[in-house]
């Protein structure tokens, strides 16, 4: 079997950031009877730096049945939203060109955000004559209204448009949470029956035997303060300035310190803040790479996942929670809805309402009042629920029973 994958932001070899697909290929091409193609953008969703030596076209060979196509995308995508739309739409073009002159695949998957490269799968598939699996990773574009980084209405119906074309050619559909798959349900009744959900998972293999926990503390002067710590993207809708406002609540609390690690279009401005307030209790660390991440989970005490507040984000479940349950450590999660209930139904952290400075101090001062044990109970608690029921492993077996009934 030969799959065909569209994913703009493909992760190089320990590339920092979320690794669904690097994962599921992965999973995928134990088997040698299944090769892999995936064509990725060349900029770097987190950093926008260009990847590889090449303009136009690299090829990373990850394994003899995996490889990946990385073709020319514009390099503005953190610029402004603007940077980013010409990003999707460079990458739209380039990648389906590269498609055309790749072996015919038995099936091709496409993985959003962005939906425009739907136009290259929908385009592809009925050139090639084989079927074509949306992934609805972002619930597009509604997560960028909810945002407030679109609100152009000539815009907007162009892309709810497309967004419904790309369900209905698609041969099936899948979402990452129940409430992805209920929010497309009730607005297009006639997919009913189409979807199906595979979750973001834990990566089991991010923990280490030997921990490097001591020596990164040194390193940072961070001793035996209680550090609570964010990774991913610094973009609009992490709203990580919630996190420099509560880190000047507590800037003469020598008990804890904070740490926001990764990259983004909104990184100059909390760096530019936290001066500005003088603010010597928090560190900002460059992205990391995936080898080095759960190194640096470790380090911390408490994981911090963080949203802004949108009834969009009730639907999500981040990557770097299930990251921190698979490391064994506790959460405090500003994100209301589905991820709300799973720190809850897990026991292995506790919930701030999102935007609410107060909401957020006491969850902070809740955190400082427990002791080494307790915290470590926490992540426990996260670590034995997230291995029960998201095994990424087992989903992507899933994933591939789903593959086979479109192909067959």
């Amino acid at each position: 079997m030969r799959i065909l994958l569209f994913h703009q932001y493909f992760l190089g070899k320990n590339d920092p950031g979320g690794s669904r697909w690097n994962e599921f290929t992965n999973y995928f091409t134990r088997d040698s009877k299944i090769t892999v193609d995936v064509i990725a953008g060349n900029i770097h969703y987190a950093t926008g730096k260009r990847v590889g030596d090449k303009v136009w076209y690299n090829q990373e060979i990850i394994k003899n049945n995996l490889i990946v196509h990385r073709t020319w995308t514009y390099s503005g995508y953190n610029s402004n939203f603007l940077g980013r739309v010409i990003g999707y739409l460079s990458y739209m073009f380039s990648a389906f060109w590269r498609g055309m002159r790749l072996e015919k695949p038995d099936v091709i998957i496409i993985s959003s955000p962005s939906i425009f490269v739907g136009v290259s799968a929908i385009l592809l598939s009925k050139i090639k004559r084989v079927p074509f699996i949306f992934e609805v990773r972002d619930l597009w574009p509604e997560s960028a209204v909810a945002t407030g980084v679109l609100n152009n209405k000539f815009l907007l119906n162009i892309l709810y448009w497309l967004e419904y074309r790309l369900y209905k050619n698609s041969n099936k559909i899948v979402v990452l949470t129940p409430a992805f798959k209920d929010n497309i349900e009730s607005r297009f009744h006639e997919f009913v029956g189409k979807i199906d959900i595979i979750t973001n998972g834990a990566d089991f293999s991010l923990m280490n035997n030997e921990s490097k926990r001591e020596e990164i503390r040194n390193r940072y002067g961070w001793g035996d303060k209680k550090v609570f710590g964010y990774f991913g993207a610094h973009g609009v809708a992490n709203d990580l300035i919630q996190v420099i406002e509560v880190a000047k609540v507590f800037k003469d609390d020598n008990r804890i310190h904070f740490v926001l690690i990764g990259d983004g279009m909104q990184k100059d401005m909390l760096k530019s803040k936290a001066k500005e307030y003088g603010l010597k209790n928090i560190t900002f660390i460059d992205s990391i790479s995936k080898t080095e991440v759960s190194n640096y989970i470790d380090a911390i005490d408490v994981g911090m996942a963080i949203l802004k507040k949108t009834d969009t984000f009730k639907t999500v479940y981040p990557n770097k929670v299930f990251d921190y349950m698979s490391c064994k450590k506790p959460i405090l999660a500003t994100i209301d809805g589905i991820t709300k209930e799973l720190i809850q139904k897990a026991d292995c952290g506790f919930y701030s309402e999102p935007e609410n400075l107060n909401s957020f101090i006491k969850t902070i001062e809740k955190f400082i009042s427990i002791d080494k044990k307790e915290l470590d109970k926490l992540g426990e608690n996260g670590y034995n629920y997230v291995k029960e029921n998201f095994n990424r492993e087992i989903l992507s077996k899933d994933y591939l029973k789903i593959i086979k009934q479109v192909t067959n």
